[in-house]
C-alpha cells in the first residue's frame, strides 16, 4: 500500500484539457463581381494621362503601383444613377476637370459587386491618390446607411480584403475617402488642392467595417 501510495505521487498529473483549436480566420477570395464597364476608350485614356502629368508627374492613364483602397459612398439611392455619373465623361462639378469621376467598383445595395473599370487604369475618385489607389463607391446616402445592411456590409468587406490581399496591401492602407490626407501615398502637384478633402466615410465610421475587412486572411 505504501509502495502504490509512493507510485501515485510520482505520477505526473494529467494538465488541463488542450485549449480549443483557435478559430480559423476566412481566407480571402474573389467575391462574384459583375462586369458593368463604363466608356473608357482613347479620348477618356488621354485625358486621365494628361491629369496624371498636371497632378503627379507621370503621363499614363495606366494603374501600375496599387498602394491604397478608398471607400466612398454615392450619396445616392440607385445603382443606375451611379453608373450614368461615372460613364458621363464630362468635368466634375467641384473641380471642373476631366476625364469625369468614376470608381473601380461599385456595391449596390443588395450587395451585388459591379465593376466598372479594370483595374489596370487609374479612375478619377480621391485628389492625391488617383494614381496608386483603387476605387470603392456604395451605393448609400450615408456610412451608417450602408452599415444597417448586412449584405452590403459583408460585400464590401469581401471585395476589399480580396484586394487588399490580391495586390499585398496593408490593411492600414484600406481608407475612407475622408481619411485621404493621412496616406503616406498622398501626393498632389496642385498648390490648391494639397488639402482637398471629403466627408464620406471618416475613420470612426470606417473602423467597423475595417474589422470586417480585416477578418479575412490572404493565402
Amino acid at each position: 500500500m505504501r509502495r502504490l501510495l509512493v507510485l501515485l505521487a510520482l505520477t505526473p498529473m494529467a494538465g488541463p484539457p488542450a485549449a480549443t483549436a483557435a478559430v480559423r480566420r476566412p481566407v480571402a477570395s474573389r467575391p462574384p463581381i459583375v462586369w458593368r464597364a463604363i466608356p473608357y476608350g482613347p479620348a477618356r485614356k488621354a485625358e486621365m494621362a494628361a491629369y496624371a502629368q498636371r497632378h503627379y508627374g507621370h503621363r499614363t492613364a495606366r494603374l501600375t503601383d496599387r498602394k491604397v483602397i478608398v471607400e466612398h459612398y454615392t450619396v445616392t439611392t440607385m445603382f443606375a444613377v451611379a453608373y450614368a455619373a461615372f460613364a458621363a465623361d464630362v468635368p466634375d462639378p467641384e473641380l471642373h476637370e476631366l476625364p469625369g469621376t468614376c470608381a473601380h467598383f461599385v456595391v449596390d445595395r443588395d450587395g451585388t459587386i459591379y465593376q466598372l473599370v479594370s483595374l489596370r487604369l487609374m479612375c478619377r475618385h480621391t485628389v492625391g491618390l488617383n494614381d496608386v489607389a483603387i476605387g470603392i463607391e456604395q451605393v448609400g446616402r450615408s456610412a451608417q446607411e450602408i452599415l444597417a445592411r448586412p449584405a452590403q456590409r459583408r460585400a464590401i468587406a469581401r471585395l476589399s480584403a480580396w484586394l487588399r490581399c490580391r495586390y499585398d496591401i496593408r490593411a492600414a492602407d484600406v481608407i475612407g475617402h475622408a481619411m485621404s490626407l493621412e496616406s503616406p501615398y498622398h501626393h498632389e502637384r496642385v498648390p490648391a488642392l494639397r488639402r482637398q478633402a471629403h466627408a464620406d466615410w471618416n475613420a470612426t465610421e470606417l473602423a467597423r467595417l475595417k474589422r470586417q475587412i480585416t477578418r479575412y486572411a490572404c493565402r
